[in-house]
């Protein structure tokens, strides 16, 4: 069993450390003067993924979490997201020890661990804004992504940054992209928007400060798509044959369906 030291990063903030390399990084005294157009650049990609009624993409996604002994392990999943405003979405995350499905119609949110054959339901009627402020905060269950797929992105992440950097260019999956990093006080993060006419998030990476270690979260995404380009799956959620239903309360007891395998466990530092 392995104890970990975990704690929830608020997906408001990011910075990228690098592995393997320990990179001092001198900024010129006007750097600042670059703050005002990477804002323009992030409300830019903030205003044109509130503005798709449709989008679907694949994405990459890694946790740090820190053990007792303070080594830092990386536990690492893919999925999908599909999303059809103002308050449907269907969104995957497959980690190797969870194969996790979940399905929101605009009334009743499900929650479906394949690997298990079992499901849960719970009313949260409201918007796509209101199901993700539901899940981070009540059920601690994020979506992939979620802060930059709510109408307000802008707002949630430029939410009291102390310091902008403008890093340039950037190549993820391919793209070209304009390269950014972000303080808080309690967080750091970086983001990487594709350059010309569909801004999108390519990868989106965050740094607790409160956590001995710093670990991070980090989401990249791919196949972006948007309007009819989009190949629905729908919303409406169908039992698989034989699944079982289980009180949304259940949910923390089923160890193949939390964010930590089975062999992990929370520890008391």
């Amino acid at each position: 069993m392995i104890n970990v030291v975990r704690k929830s990063v608020n997906l408001v903030a990011a910075t990228k450390s690098a592995v393997a390399l320990t990179l001092v990084l001198a900024m010129p005294l006007g750097a600042k003067a670059d703050e005002a157009a990477a804002k323009k650049l992030v409300k830019a990609m903030s205003d044109y993924v509130a503005a798709q009624q449709a989008i679907s993409f694949d994405y990459d996604v890694s946790l740090e979490v820190i053990t007792t002994d303070d080594q830092k392990l990386t536990l690492a999943a893919s999925g999908n997201v599909e999303l059809a405003r103002p308050d449907k979405v269907r969104a995957s995350r497959s980690g190797g020890f969870a194969d996790i499905e979940t399905v929101f119609d605009g009334k009743t949110l499900t929650i479906l661990g394949k690997n298990l054959n079992v499901y849960t339901q719970v009313a949260i009627p409201g918007s796509i804004d209101h199901l993700v402020d539901e899940l981070r905060g009540k059920y601690r269950r994020p979506l992939p992504g979620a802060d930059l797929l709510i109408s307000n992105s802008y707002d949630e992440l430029m939410e009291d940054v102390v310091d902008v950097k403008d890093l340039g260019s950037g190549v993820i999956g391919g793209t070209e992209c304009d390269h950014f990093a972000f303080r808080k006080k309690d967080v750091d993060w970086e983001i990487w928007i594709a350059q010309g006419s569909r801004p999108y998030p390519c990868r989106y990476d965050i740094a607790t400060k409160v956590v001995t270690g710093s670990p991070e979260y980090s989401i990249q995404i791919r196949d972006w798509k948007t309007g009819s380009d989009v190949a629905s799956a729908g919303f409406n959620f169908k039992p698989p044959s034989g699944a079982r239903q289980v009180d949304v309360a259940d949910l923390t007891k089923l160890k193949d369906m939390s964010d930590l395998p089975s062999n992990f466990r929370t520890g008391g530092k």
